[in-house]
């Protein structure tokens, strides 16, 4: 593996506290770096190659998950996040199609959304359908990861899928196009089932030990609008966002939202009603991140932004030059946090990934 200016980091020193002041605007120390989910196939090579650690696959027994989620939190400690973030939620049953992984050495199945074929389409298949309990919810990993923290590590975590996701899932996308035309009150039924469940939820999120935010991915756009019109989000979807942002609030810990696409038409509602703190997900074609931030930044924190585009297509030398640049513009002017534009997914080449976070570390000479 390439020899980095920084990694591995041998003695760490994370202070998630600071990470959150840095994004809430109460600091400007430095521009932390900031990642949603980072893929099993870039970590493992990280693991072993850089880190010097045996790889343990995550299996049925508990012995075998607590020796994997010992490396997941070694990966983000070692790479200099502040913080681990991991998301895990309930079992909705939604169609979904799959193919296999194309990127090099990945030998596993990657799955797409049933965009035509929903579970519920109609009354009948709502009183049907089986719908999960928070009460069955096996937190380990969640518990495992709080009590095993390093020391300054925080956990920042969500319900895994956002309530748009989850109703456009459960629905489909073109089954809940048509609902919202020809049966509304069907769309109703399934956001408030689905939205109560995720509040009890993160009810329980919340009462964990060491997590210092709820950062929630509800993708909700595409390249150039949101996937349903902007008052459908606001009549089913945003006043959930809104009693998670005010659930996370009462007990003092910021709500970030990731949310892929083009969500211009309702930014300022996400800003002045449902409160989110920071959001995270960007694509230059959409809006770059520094534009964004220069539109935003005075109000809300700014996550990420190093285009997936530029992550996985160009040479470390210009995902490193790409970097320096967000880090000494968006960092420049506080509440920024520097990451991907989206997550680090298997086709993201190891060498850019590290070439991104041992940058950013460089900028602050950190480690």
């Amino acid at each position: 593996m390439t020899m980095w200016k920084r990694l591995p980091l041998h003695q760490p020193k994370p202070d998630a506290a600071e990470f959150i002041d840095i994004v809430m605007g109460r600091s400007n120390r430095r521009v932390p770096l900031v990642e949603y989910i980072v893929d099993d196939s870039v970590r493992r090579p990280i693991v072993t190659d850089l880190l010097g650690r045996a790889w343990v696959e995550h299996g049925a027994d508990r012995a075998s998950q607590a020796a994997y989620w010992d490396n997941f939190i070694a990966c983000w400690h070692r790479l200099g996040y502040d913080f681990v973030r991991f998301e895990m939620g309930l079992s909705f049953q939604a169609g979904s199609l799959a193919v296999a992984d194309t990127a090099p050495g990945v030998d596993r199945q990657r799955y797409w959304a049933d965009e035509h074929h929903g579970a519920i389409m109609n009354w009948d298949e709502f009183e049907r359908y089986p719908w999960p309990r928070v009460e069955d919810a096996d937190l380990f990993p969640l518990e495992y990861i709080s009590a095993h923290l390093p020391e300054g590590m925080g956990l920042i975590t969500c319900h895994g899928g956002g309530i748009f996701e989850h109703l456009s899932r459960i629905m489909s996308l073109e089954g809940l196009c048509m609902a919202l035309c020809e049966a509304p009150d069907l769309v109703e039924a399934v956001a408030v089932r689905t939205g109560e469940l995720l509040l009890g939820y993160y009810r329980q999120l919340v009462t964990l030990d060491n997590v210092v935010a709820l950062f929630q991915g509800d993708d909700m756009g595409f390249r150039t609008q949101t996937l349903v019109g902007p008052d459908a989000l606001r009549a089913y979807c945003l006043p959930w966002h809104k009693r998670f942002a005010e659930l996370a609030h009462g007990h003092g810990i910021p709500y970030f939202l990731h949310s892929c696409g083009h969500v211009g038409a309702i930014m300022e509602d996400l800003i002045d009603d449902v409160g989110i703190d920071a959001k995270h997900s960007f694509e230059d074609v959409i809006i770059p991140v520094e534009e964004f931030h220069a539109r935003y930044g005075d109000r809300i924190g700014v996550l990420g932004g190093v285009d997936i585009n530029r992550l996985t297509q160009d040479s470390p030398e210009a995902v490193r030059a790409h970097t320096r640049y967000l880090v000494e513009t968006c960092g420049a002017r506080g509440r920024y946090a520097i990451g991907s534009g989206n997550s680090i997914p298997s086709y993201i080449p190891v060498d850019n990934y590290l070439a991104m976070v041992d940058e950013a570390l460089d900028c602050k000479g950190k480690g």
